[in-house]
């Protein structure tokens, strides 16, 4: 009791406002930061941290609320606009068909149709509100985005996906059992690689279509589980505009196209996430608790990084649950569940089973030669003692930042692309702010808003805190989706506060930029748009041609597929990144990214070329060792003492003739 009113008596009486007012002073502490250093997110994180904490600090000295703070559209344009989304994404799909990939004029479309699908959640009254329209239009128009790369792209998109696909399930497929993945780490994890197999057989189609029939259909649809989470918060108009902020956030579109073991990850964390949510808000009987525990089970069993995230998740409740028992929040009596016998909920039993399960089956999980807990761990240690140092930042999507290396400044176009990629997160950042203060208050506090806190918060520091310190063994690209749910659900909570108390003209500009700004920023997105990027020249395409993927077929067949520990160095193949990732990861042929210098040609024995390498982003080494985006003309790959031993329409083999070899 001592520490309850020692607590209470050095925090300010309202921890909204204070906390308000420290964020003004820490983003204007951070402002300077932009001098420093480059990277996108220290210039725009104070920016946007400090509009958040100004906004809230009007709210919080307004004598009146504006209930009704957004104007409504008019009941013949709420008519209208849900036939013109339905029209955009019939339009969007005879575009992808047409023209054969997700081309810009398809990315228009989509953030066209966004646009106005938020304009119907935003801007719709509560008598004019139709739920069961708007979730209607969300799924479909979620579906059309991820499906139609599905449809028109020839092969798999991404890199890890074709591993998953041609080796893992199709070992498993081949030999009928899961010894045939018994040396791969995924051999203790293999819901998702099971799944595809059970429906390739039950379906009698190929892995290819069964994954797109399985978790293909299931990623859109699974997106109203978003809903359901913000239903227990919010009312369903604002529960609504979570789920549609979601479903365009760019990395759950990635993970919709690119559909690896981290997809179905996602879908399972979204389960944990409403059963975390729904107990700790109702007085739960034993199946819920028992479901809850059964898809965190189902997550441990699907993928490591997933796993760890949803041990953040159920830490950061274990941490919410501690901060209430503190008794420094004045409960109002007319919340639902300040009489609840389970209020609030201690989850640290089953945070300890989680933590347990996962701790005994990395422990004998096959990595690199050693268990997966062993390796992860060695990984870490040699990090923290070579390479982690301040702002040695990684690149605002987490992976390679070799382009950045160069020393001259970025161009007009490379500046243009790096915001747009990051510009929706932005705008999910400013409304989680806002949402994080409003949650704080101490009449408002609640074990479920707090776990939502927290989580942001501690993946927040995995995803954007440790790559500034060098520190990336957490493959912070991954964490994007799992992060974008509990944002998304504190922005709508954020956003639904500014609109009861912050100006009608003032709330309208804000929201609008979300209505405006937002899908088309996401769609756009390199993550958004893997498998043909916006930016041609800036990101590399995740996706291959007819041509490409049966060049490297065929040059596994013509050398028998040999294995890497079996071959010279001069004997393996060198080609761009990612498509020197299509013939390892397809079992065709030990390969790995060219080296190149500023002017002359490569000097390895057997290239492969391919019209992207001169017409769009590749990645190539230089003369660093770093990988930056090059375009390279047929001439530096294929040289004049080379052998062509196999040409298509897209791609050239070349090896050193014996005849001509200098």
């Amino acid at each position: 009791m001592n520490v309850q009113q020692t607590v209470r008596r050095w925090l300010p009486s309202r921890l909204d406002t204070g906390a308000a007012v420290a964020g003004l002073l820490m983003a204007i502490a951070m402002f300077p930061l932009r001098f420093f250093a480059s990277q996108i997110y220290i210039k725009t994180i104070p920016l946007v941290l400090g509009t958040a904490c100004i906004l809230y600090l009007i709210t919080s000295v307004r004598d009146e609320s504006t209930v009704n703070g957004l104007p409504t559209l008019s009941r013949n344009a709420l008519r209208l606009l849900p036939i013109l989304v339905v029209v955009c994404t019939s339009a969007m799909v005879v575009i992808a068909v047409e023209h054969g990939e997700r081309s810009v004029l398809f990315f228009d479309v989509a953030g066209v149709a966004g646009t106005m699908l938020l304009a119907q959640i935003a801007f719709s009254g509560k008598q004019s509100f139709n739920r069961t329209q708007i979730l209607l239009q969300i799924v479909l128009l979620a579906a059309v985005v991820r499906l139609s790369a599905l449809y028109v792209t020839p092969g798999l998109i991404g890199i890890d996906i074709w591993t998953h696909i041609t080796q893992l399930a199709g070992g498993i497929k081949a030999a009928g059992t899961l010894e045939a993945i018994s040396n791969n780490k995924h051999y203790t994890s293999p819901l998702y690689h099971l799944l595809v197999v059970t429906t390739s057989l039950l379906a009698d189609v190929p892995l290819r279509l069964a994954l797109y029939l399985s978790l293909g259909l299931a990623m859109p649809v699974a997106i109203l589980v978003v809903f359901t989470i913000a239903n227990l918060l919010v009312e369903p108009r604002w529960a609504a505009l979570a789920t549609a902020l979601f479903a365009f956030g760019d990395y759950v579109i990635e993970w919709g196209i690119h559909i690896i073991p981290t997809s179905m990850g996602l879908i399972l964390f979204l389960g944990v996430l409403y059963w975390l949510v729904r107990v700790m808000r109702t007085d739960y009987e034993l199946r819920e608790f028992g479901l809850l525990v059964l898809f965190t089970t189902a997550v441990i069993l699907t993928h490591q990084v997933s796993s760890f995230i949803m041990l953040v998740l159920l830490g950061a409740g274990l941490v919410a649950y501690l901060v209430l028992k503190l008794r420094i929040f004045t409960r109002s009596p007319l919340d639902p569940d300040v009489f609840r016998v389970r209020n609030p909920l201690n989850i640290a039993g089953l945070l300890a089973f989680d933590a347990g399960f996962i701790t005994f089956l990395w422990s004998f999980t096959p990595y690199n030669g050693n268990s997966f807990l062993v390796t992860v761990l060695s990984y870490l240690q040699e990090t923290l003692a070579s390479s982690a140092g301040v702002l040695n930042l990684a690149g605002p999507s987490g992976g390679s930042a070799g382009a950045a290396a160069a020393s001259q400044g970025p161009t007009l176009i490379e500046t243009v692309a790096t915001y747009i990629n990051t510009t929706g997160f932005l705008l999910l950042l400013f409304g989680t702010f806002v949402g994080c203060l409003y949650v704080v208050n101490r009449r408002r506090a609640q074990q479920s808003v707090f776990t939502l806190l927290s989580a942001s918060a501690i993946m927040l520091v995995f995803v954007l805190g440790l790559p500034m310190f060098g520190i990336r063994n957490f493959i912070p690209q991954r964490w994007f989706a799992f992060l974008y749910a509990p944002l998304v659900l504190l922005t709508v909570i954020g956003l639904r506060h500014l609109a009861i108390e912050l100006d009608r003209r003032t709330v309208a500009v804000v929201v609008l930029i979300f209505v405006l700004v937002f899908p088309s920023a996401m769609v756009m997105s390199s993550n958004g748009a893997v498998d043909n990027p916006v930016f041609e020249n800036q990101e590399a395409q995740l996706a291959y041609s007819e041509a490409e993927i049966d060049a490297a077929y065929t040059f596994g067949e013509m050398t028998g597929s040999p294995d890497g520990d079996n071959l010279r160095p001069d004997q393996v193949v060198f080609t761009d990144h990612p498509y020197q990732t299509l013939f390892k990861r397809t079992g065709s042929y030990p390969a790995d990214t060219a080296r190149i210098n500023d002017s002359e040609p490569v000097t390895h024995d057997i290239t492969v070329y391919r019209q992207e390498q001169t017409e769009s982003a590749t990645y190539f080494i230089n003369s660093n060792g770093i990988g930056e985006v090059r375009n390279i003309p047929q001439q530096r790959i294929c040289r004049s003492n080379q052998a062509v031993i196999y040409s298509n329409s897209a791609v050239k083999m070349c090896v050193t003739s014996p005849a001509t070899d200098a």
